[in-house]
Parts: structure tokens; C-alpha cells; sequence
């Protein structure tokens, strides 16, 4: 028998995907949790657990004594979600990671002017020195970690701690799905706009900040979604 943490992981992701994709409605009831166990052939513990994260994303109500019911995960629902948005369906969502794309595009050009007003003489060189790192790596996946280095350095040198958050919730997004956001393959071809947005955070330019992590962004865009063309 598998141990509890699979089982309840499983039923997770199962009752995740079935709210996600719109089989249980928002304002909907769940059948009872002792219906639901029976249904799925699992514990009422391993249930439990299950419906323990769901509720702590936000997208379950479950109160003592009373009908569980599903909430609009537009609504409630965090960053955590764009991860099983992502592959709700089975394979990768086109249409979500166009807008996971947009969203990154959008975030980090504004990174990069906010860094270029307000970063000090540490983060600058911090900057530097990734961006000298990526043009000597040739590895694909060490790209990708210093891809994400170098966006977290610009969140810390753009002084806003919400950006920084965000980086945080979507870091186990970034790795875990590195296979199909590739942003950092061929990075080569890459490396002078790394080293270009680091000069110009280092002159304190915003707008050249701005408009190289624009086009870094909507270059690495293209390249994620002709790959899954293939």
C-alpha cells in the first residue's frame, strides 16, 4: 500500500484538477467527505489532508458540521495555482503559459527601470557578475539558475519587496517545469542583453533598462513557444 503523504497527494490532484477545470462548479457542494473517501477508494486521513491544502488555497470552503463548497479559483486563488493551471489538462496549456509569458514580460521590464533608479553599488556589481557568468556558461540548465539569479538580483535592486515575494512563490515553477520554460537555451545568443541590461542599471539609464529586459523577455517568449510547436 502506498504511504499516506502519495495517496493524499494523489487525491489532491485530482480534486485540484477537477475544480480547475470546472467539473465541480464555483458555489458548488462537494458530496460529503465520507462519499468522496468511498468515491476515490482512499482513507477519510488521506482525504482530509488533501482537502486541507485545497482549502488553504483558497478554493474549497470546508466548514465543521456544514457542506463543503467549491470557490472561484479567479476569485481566491494564488500563485500557487498557475503551476496546475499550467497542465490541468494533462499536457501544458498554451493559452496559460502565453499569459505566464506576458505576465514575466511585463514584470521584468519594469524590474529592470525600477533597478536602474534605486540600485546600490553592491547589486550593481552583483548584476555584473551574472551577467559575466552567463556569457561563459554553456549548459543549458545552469543558464536557466543564473537566468533566475539575475531576475531575483533585479527584484532586490528594484527595492519592492512584493516583486521580490513574487519571485519566491514561482522559484519551485521555474525548476520544476525548466524542461518547457526553457528562457535560457542557446545562451550564447542570449548573454549580450544580460550584459547590456547590467550596464544599464549601472548607469542608472531606466529606460534602456526597460527596453533590453523587453526585448531579453519577448525573445525568450518566442523561443519557449516555437519549441512546443515542434
Amino acid at each position: 500500500m502506498p504511504p499516506r503523504a502519495l495517496v493524499s497527494d494523489h487525491v489532491f490532484r485530482t480534486l485540484l484538477e477537477a475544480v480547475l477545470v470546472g467539473r465541480y462548479a464555483p458555489g458548488e457542494k462537494l458530496p460529503t467527505q465520507r462519499a468522496l473517501a468511498a468515491d476515490l477508494g482512499v482513507t477519510m486521513g488521506s482525504l482530509r489532508e488533501a482537502l486541507k491544502r485545497l482549502e488553504q488555497m483558497g478554493l474549497v470552503d470546508v466548514r465543521h458540521g456544514d457542506a463543503m463548497r467549491v470557490r472561484d479559483w479567479r476569485e481566491h486563488g494564488g500563485l500557487d495555482v498557475i503551476a496546475h493551471l499550467l497542465f490541468s489538462s494533462g499536457g501544458l496549456d498554451a493559452g496559460v503559459l502565453g499569459d505566464v509569458l506576458e505576465a514575466r514580460r511585463l514584470m521584468l521590464r519594469e524590474l529592470a527601470a525600477l533597478a536602474a533608479l534605486r540600485a546600490n553599488e553592491t547589486q550593481r556589481a552583483r548584476l555584473h557578475d551574472l551577467a559575466t557568468a552567463f556569457a561563459e556558461v554553456q549548459d543549458p540548465e545552469a543558464a536557466q539558475a543564473l537566468d533566475f539569479a539575475f531576475m531575483t538580483e533585479l527584484a532586490e535592486a528594484a527595492g519592492n519587496v512584493v516583486f521580490v515575494l513574487i519571485l519566491n512563490s514561482i522559484r519551485a515553477l521555474y525548476f520544476e517545469h525548466a524542461a518547457a520554460l526553457q528562457v535560457a537555451a542557446r545562451p550564447a545568443e542570449l548573454a549580450p542583453a544580460y550584459a547590456e541590461a547590467a550596464e544599464a542599471v549601472a548607469r542608472g539609464d531606466a529606460d534602456r533598462a526597460r527596453a533590453v529586459l523587453d526585448g531579453l523577455a519577448e525573445r525568450q517568449r518566442e523561443r519557449v513557444e516555437a519549441a512546443l510547436e515542434k
